[in-house]
């Protein structure tokens, strides 16, 4: 997500944003609005200027060819192709150049693609809509709703913001969800299903609920015949390697980064949450707290699992924020703990 504004004389004169993947960038839409306006101007961008061929021609090009005296970006890009590149190619071309300023929001704007392009990993996140007492189902597994309805408009927007979302085959044979933004303008995530061994139904909404197909991840463990019915329902098919007899979340989460996926959204259930987070790939997680208490010792909790017997390995939760959401809570913060086997330089691939 990037922005950009040119400014001649105190006045906007030119702005853009980058729209869709493939289409032109921040630096050519506000220059095609400032016209002859933009010679000797300065333009502001939110990420350092492209310098090489890519979907779209070099930026570095455009900005020079119409006289933009001074370039403020508030970082750099960590593509390797670009980082520092694009500055070298404005500074040798006469335009003065300034970097750092905003940095850490623009960091911020575009966290996701920083860690794919760093790491190989998308960032992921977690959401979950409990009672007081940590549960997100009655004994009985009664779940809908748990929270009330402005948070259920807050998560569908969280659905939105991510260009992925998981679940586990629980999850899709529990409540057979869509996974869909349900609201004006929202855009669907791609939908991926962790289905060690095929579970998942070929009538399960979420493989028609969107044009583009549902992602089921499987094991060797996975009939030949539950992987063609799958693909019959119009579901994309991988076989994933196996850890620990589940689908290996870091082969999984690398070839979804490799796929363009900066950001995932897990939503459930609390298996598939406790292995992210013993993998060492979560980053975030998003807690609906609704002034309910539940009870009962086997209802289900957001993070399942074996968990850990020592409170100095537990998983820190940093940087917490908590706001009113209609009548429920919403805590946020990001995961610190162990590096986990998705770390980088793990020998898995």
């Amino acid at each position: 997500m990037v922005g950009a504004i040119i400014v001649k004389r105190g006045r906007i004169v030119g702005r853009g944003y980058h729209h869709e993947v493939g289409g032109p960038h921040a630096e050519v839409w506000a220059l095609r609005e400032a016209g002859d306006a933009a010679r000797g101007a300065t333009a502001y961008i939110s990420l350092e200027p492209c310098c090489h061929q890519g979907r779209t021609p070099p930026c570095t090009e455009a900005l020079i060819a119409a006289g933009v005296k001074r370039v403020v970006a508030a970082l750099l890009d960590p593509d390797r192709r670009v980082s520092g590149e694009g500055v070298r190619q404005l500074r040798e071309a006469g335009v003065e150049v300034d970097v750092g300023v905003l940095e850490a929001d623009a960091r911020r704007l575009n966290e996701g693609f920083f860690k794919r392009v760093t790491t190989g990993l998308p960032l992921v996140s977690m959401k979950a809509a409990m009672s007081l007492d940590g549960k997100i189902a009655t004994a009985g597994g009664e779940s809908q709703w748990i929270t009330g309805e402005p948070a259920r408009r807050l998560a569908h927007r969280l659905r939105g913001e991510h260009d992925a979302i998981m679940v586990g085959v629980e999850t899709v044979l529990a409540d057979d969800p869509q996974l869909t933004v349900r609201m004006a303008r929202g855009r669907n995530p791609l939908r991926v299903i962790v289905d060690s061994r095929g579970r998942t139904p070929g009538a399960a909404r979420l493989l028609t609920s969107d044009e583009r197909p549902a992602i089921v991840a499987v094991t060797g463990a996975a009939p030949a015949a539950s992987r063609r019915r799958l693909e019959a329902a119009g579901a994309a098919v991988w076989v994933a390697p196996a850890a620990g007899g589940r689908v290996d979340l870091c082969w999984l989460l690398r070839r979804l980064a490799q796929q363009g996926v900066n950001s995932l959204l897990i939503e459930g259930g609390g298996t598939l949450a406790a292995g992210a987070l013993a993998a060492g790939v979560m980053d975030r997680v998003y807690f609906f707290v609704a002034p309910l208490i539940l009870g009962g010792a086997g209802a289900l909790t957001p993070v399942e699992g074996e968990g850990v017997r020592k409170l100095a390995v537990a998983w820190r939760v940093r940087q917490m924020r908590v706001r009113r959401v209609g009548e429920d809570l919403l805590i946020t913060g990001d995961v610190t703990g162990s590096a986990g086997a998705c770390s980088q330089g793990s020998s898995r691939k």
